[in-house]
């Protein structure tokens, strides 16, 4: 096998030939792969990272970690494929490629999804922390949607509420408003699923300081919905949940919207008066609130 002749070493040559044996099993790894021998391929890609490894070639050992990745995922063994590939994301940041690394843990996100919600959320939540530390915050945001609506699916809805708090930040900050006003829909949609409606309601009144949210469709939309769940009035929350801007969300908010139940009448606690209609007009200021989300979560 040629790899074992350019590894071995003589008395005129001090060092073994990393860069030239990780070549040939890339070779190697590339002809199982074709011949469908995923198995072989997987070793020879390991190989070739081990060598990459050796000659401080980080960059490209990580790219054969995450090859070999590809190779498991192909051979149906998904969660030994997810742990080479954040092996690999780890070996691109220490490489100085962040980039890259948040592009393959999506990757890796994609591939775990239908099997495993949990480590799905893990992963996407990773990509967009090395997104949003190299101030890509597009990117940072949309993985961050991902993991939300993957939350809401779990159930895991005080996670759900903060990482959608997050995204609507990040969104607020790249000045994408529209997609703010979005947020606040799935916002309240989870608090109120939470039974938080001081916390949906907050989460509307803050809103209005983001430029053309008031007096638009989104807006009068929750302020009908909360008034509505306020009030008791079954029929004013169907309306809403049914309507074509909230039956149209993603998948996941649109169930909490078709799902939502006004709480039983009689002998409830009073809860605060929901946001008044706005007409286009400045909210009002907001009042001091001592729940569990103060000072982040809207």
């Amino acid at each position: 096998f040629k790899t074992a002749f350019v590894l071995k070493t003589s008395m005129t040559k001090w060092k073994p030939d990393y860069d030239e044996a990780a070549s040939e099993m890339a070779k190697a790894a590339v002809a199982f792969k074709n011949a469908k021998q995923f198995e072989q391929a997987k070793d020879a890609y390991l190989k070739e990272a081990e060598y990459h490894t050796e000659n401080k070639a980080l960059f490209h050992a990580a790219k054969a970690y995450e090859q070999a990745g590809m190779m498991l995922k192909d051979m149906k063994k998904m969660p030994e494929a997810i742990q080479l590939i954040e092996k690999a994301s780890i070996m691109y940041v220490e490489n100085g490629t962040s980039g890259t690394a948040g592009i393959a843990l999506d990757r890796a996100g994609k591939l775990i999804e239908p099997i495993d919600l949990e480590k799905a959320v893990d992963l996407y939540q990773k990509a967009a922390s090395v997104f949003e530390n190299e101030d890509r915050l597009r990117q940072a945001a949309e993985l961050l949607g991902k993991s939300s609506r993957l939350l809401v699916r779990l159930r895991r809805l005080d996670e759900a509420a903060v990482s959608l708090q997050k995204e609507k930040n990040m969104y607020k900050e790249i000045e994408n408003y529209p997609t703010c006003f979005k947020k606040t829909i799935a916002q309240v949609l989870v608090h109120l699923h939470r039974g938080d409606f001081v916390a949906a309601d907050k989460c509307v009144r803050e809103s209005y300081s983001l430029p053309g949210f008031s007096g638009s469709e989104d807006c009068v939309s929750m302020e009908t919905l909360l008034a509505g769940y306020d009030e008791q009035d079954e029929d004013q929350v169907s309306r809403v949940c049914n309507s074509p801007l909230l039956k149209y969300m993603d998948n996941d908010y649109a169930k909490l919207a078709i799902s939502l139940k006004v709480p039983g009448g009689g002998g409830g606690k009073k809860k605060k008066s929901p946001v008044a209609p706005q007409g286009g007009s400045a909210g009002p200021p907001l009042a001091k609130e001592d729940d569990d989300y103060e000072g982040g979560l809207c």
